[in-house]
């Protein structure tokens, strides 16, 4: 509801997020200075971009709805394909419950949702926005990893305690703060938004 609404309720949730996530990142890394840089970087960058994607007052909304169904589709697929088929191990240093089925899985469904979603709201899309949507799909599953690898190297099991058995707000975005990354910064490179172009 917010994401529709957009305005000082997005940004003020944006704003919260932010806090949250900073927080949890510092317990992460232990609050050592270096990391805890990294972090806010990291954070501050991934924020400001899910706020530019909104702004656009003519394609924000759709931006954001079909960001979270890329994101969504990514995390849903990939378990479900994953622990449906199982196989080879994507990452086990990193992540021993991620497989290759996972990812492959996750990656198309995220296509497919993205898709579903610009379809339905742009009143048409080809397999371009099928093809870019499986692209921020890899880049969403990488920034699970990349979460899961700081963890692992900070003995650490959950970002934080904030969702009851979810574990912290770190945990449920992961993958959507560097889709927004990506995306932002595809945006920039079009100078445009490149679901319109698309």
């Amino acid at each position: 509801g917010i994401v529709y609404y957009g305005s000082w309720p997005f940004n003020a949730m944006i704003g919260v997020m932010a806090l949250i996530l900073a927080s949890e990142w510092s317990r992460m890394v232990d609050k050592r200075a270096a990391w805890m840089a990294l972090g806010v970087v990291y954070i501050a960058f991934a924020c400001w971009a899910l706020w530019r994607l909104r702004l656009d007052p003519e394609w924000g909304r759709m931006t954001l709805f079909w960001l979270l169904a890329v994101v969504w589709g990514a995390d849903t697929g990939g378990f479900v394909f994953g622990m449906s088929l199982r196989g080879p191990k994507l990452a086990p240093a990193i992540s021993p419950n991620k497989t290759w089925s996972g990812f492959v899985g996750g990656t198309l469904t995220a296509a497919l949702g993205g898709w579903v979603v610009v379809a339905y709201m742009k009143g048409g899309a080809g397999l371009e926005i099928a093809l870019f949507s499986a692209a921020i799909a890899v880049v969403s599953q990488a920034g699970d990893l990349f979460e899961s690898w700081i963890k692992r190297r900070f003995g650490v099991k959950d970002s934080g305690a904030i969702i009851p058995g979810h574990g912290g707000l770190f945990d449920r975005v992961d993958g959507l703060v560097a889709a927004a990354l990506a995306a932002v910064l595809v945006n920039i490179g079009f100078k445009g938004n490149i679901l319109a172009w698309l």
